[in-house]
């Protein structure tokens, strides 16, 4: 039977079983204390306890700081996720012990971000770290039983995929007023391939073939490495930039290409224009050229036929031609 006594700060409530250490907690209302102690009776004779200790007793801050501490710094995406926990912290649910974090507070919390006009990716992505954040404490961390309050709050619909197209005259207008000596070669390159501007930033000459036309990305997105064969045109740019000692095709890193690139865009009055969009542009011209799913996918690195599809928009007038 559980002891019950009055505290100066309360009402403390005792449980002692064998083959479990004593569970004490204090509360405001004796009701409150006699009814948490039979829970934990019942969950001891049951065979279904799980201490409660830590969650407890714990601060979404805390296990905030332990994730990016030890997590954090072994991804890829490092500093984008270390951007988005501290954001985190500055919130007023950080302060909460995470035992007492509900759905409804993050749905809350999702309205909020919603009506800010956060877009709904935005979102998803900070709610993702939360989500990861819960399953690694309750899995790895000792806090048996914490269950994850984000599982069952509905994310805001992601809107459809950009459909924009970039024309032969808009690459002209933007090479013409570009003022980097890089970017004209990297915004062809671009096209030509379909990489990434982290891929292009990262190339070296090492990881080039110009007598095989390949090129070999060592470290992508998903983790995994990518050969992309090269065009003829592609061999001919990339033979018209100058070697560097440093062994890199150039000497720009990707937030240096997204400035030069959103420069020369206002420069243009190309408001609407991503660097991102040249990706789209070349994947759709894959397609346009003839190749298929498969062909498409091994060079561009998209893993599912949704993703791809995503960035794949083929006019519907050269469709028509091609039915007779």
């Amino acid at each position: 039977m559980a002891t019950i006594r009055k505290r100066f700060t309360g009402w403390q409530a005792r449980v002692q079983r064998k083959g479990f250490s004593e569970k004490c907690r204090t509360f405001y209302n004796r009701n409150d204390a006699i009814a948490w102690a039979r829970m934990i009776e019942t969950e001891m004779d049951r065979g279904i306890y799980l201490n409660r200790t830590a969650a407890e007793s714990t601060t979404l801050a805390e296990l905030l700081a332990r994730y990016l501490n030890e997590i954090t710094p072994n991804k890829k995406g490092a500093s984008i996720e270390r951007y988005r926990i501290n954001a985190w912290l500055k919130t007023e649910l950080a302060r909460r012990c995470v035992s007492t974090i509900k759905t409804s507070d993050f749905a809350s919390w999702r309205d909020s971000r919603i009506t800010s006009g956060v877009a709904a990716n935005t979102i998803r992505l900070e709610l993702a770290v939360i989500s990861n954040l819960f399953n690694l404490a309750k899995t790895e961390w000792g806090f048996e039983s914490l269950r994850n309050p984000t599982e069952n709050v509905r994310t805001p619909k992601l809107p459809s995929g950009r459909s924009r197209r970039v024309s032969d005259k808009e690459i002209e207008l933007l090479i013409k007023h570009t003022d980097s000596i890089a970017l004209p070669s990297i915004i062809k390159i671009a096209l030509e391939t379909g990489m990434r501007r982290g891929e292009i930033a990262n190339l070296e000459w090492r990881y080039i073939d110009l007598k095989k036309r390949i090129l070999l990305i060592p470290d992508t997105k998903n983790g995994e490495a990518r050969t992309i064969p090269l065009t003829t045109s592609c061999v001919a740019i990339l033979k018209s930039i100058p070697r560097n000692i440093n062994g890199r095709v150039f000497n720009m890193t990707d937030n240096a290409i997204s400035r030069a690139f959103l420069r020369v865009r206002l420069r243009c009055g190309l408001r609407d224009l991503h660097f991102h969009d040249l990706r789209h542009e070349a994947v759709t011209r894959f397609f346009e050229m003839g190749l298929n799913m498969m062909e498409v996918s091994a060079i561009s690195g998209h893993k599912t036929l949704q993703m791809l599809k995503r960035y794949t928009h083929l006019k519907a007038e050269d469709l028509a031609k091609k039915l007779g």
